[in-house]
């Protein structure tokens, strides 16, 4: 069986799928390519010409590309069942102990960068880092002294470690990075560092309410981790302690930036406002749908 047979099988039982959403079935001839040139380490692009110039097997590689079709097909994200997620110039491995990022928090991790641009150097931090995308992110693209990441969640942590652990194997330049354990900002207020502040305070916070998880699809709602996704008070409770308490950990003068859900914008900006930020403005994503919060602290 050669490459292109495997991949005319692997669309073909996706498409049959019952397990996955009918949006995956429709477009099974790009989650098929996507899944296999995942296991193999390839973008689309090097799978579509390793079909033509070496279409043979190399071994084990059938093994592999069966497992992750076979994960895939009860349902699992397809980034779980091939371990790894792309995430602006990144390739993150993750699994279930963290959230799969997603192409929206790219635009967090730019706005970021933006504000920053104008005063390199200094602390950024990343609350509840999961993966490390957002961290790594600031990491290897920004003019940081360090970037700190933050998890409540032990796995997680280690998820981000090995992931800041693979990319310095293969040599990618990146700011130190330091990574704590503890929920919202309590690491950054415990670090005991003699007084030294963030210049950008970065997070992708859990902000679904409770009562919506059955909205959710069935590949999020049933996958991804629950510590992730959802927060009280309508989704909004981790929201206000880092807008609350954020303050206290940033310089005069520097930004906290937050990924939005649309249908909690204008709350979220209004706590902002009432903490006394300055500058505070919602920026939309590339669909037009708000997104990321910026807000300023005072300068001296």
């Amino acid at each position: 069986m050669t490459l292109r047979d495997v991949v005319h099988r692997v669309v073909s039982l996706i498409a049959e799928g019952a397990h996955l959403e009918p949006e995956v079935r429709a477009d099974a001839a790009r989650e098929g390519r996507l899944l296999v040139a995942g296991v193999l380490q390839l973008s689309p692009g090097e799978l579509a010409q390793r079909m033509v110039v070496a279409p043979a097997l190399r071994p084990g590689e059938a093994d592999r590309i069966e497992g992750a079709l076979h994960r895939r097909l009860r349902g699992e994200p397809l980034a779980y069942a091939v371990g790894e997620a792309p995430f602006r110039d990144l390739v993150l491995q993750v699994d279930r102990r963290v959230l799969i990022p997603r192409p929206e928090t790219e635009i967090v991790v730019e706005e970021a960068l933006r504000v920053a641009a104008g005063m390199p150097g200094g602390v950024a931090a990343d609350i509840g880092t999961g993966s490390g995308a957002i961290a790594l992110a600031l990491a290897t693209e920004g003019r940081f002294d360090l970037v700190i990441a933050t998890d409540v969640s032990v796995d997680a942590l280690t998820v981000a470690q090995e992931n800041a652990e693979r990319l310095q194997q293969q040599g990618t330049a990146m700011a130190p990075l330091e990574f704590l354990h503890g929920a919202d900002l309590a690491p950054l207020a415990s670090r005991g560092t003699g007084g030294e502040l963030a210049r950008v305070i970065v997070s992708n916070p859990p902000y679904i309410a409770y009562e919506e998880a059955e909205l959710l699809p069935p590949s999020v709602r049933d996958w991804e981790p629950p510590l992730a996704l959802f927060a009280a008070d309508g989704g909004l409770a981790r929201y206000a302690v880092l807008v609350q308490g954020a303050r206290a950990c940033l310089e005069p003068g520097g930004w906290l930036v937050l990924e939005l859900d649309a249908n909690r914008a204008a709350p979220v900006a209004a706590m902002a406002t009432a903490a006394g930020y300055e500058a505070v403005q919602v920026r939309q994503d590339l669909a037009g749908r708000d997104r990321v919060l910026l807000a300023r602290t005072p300068p001296e």
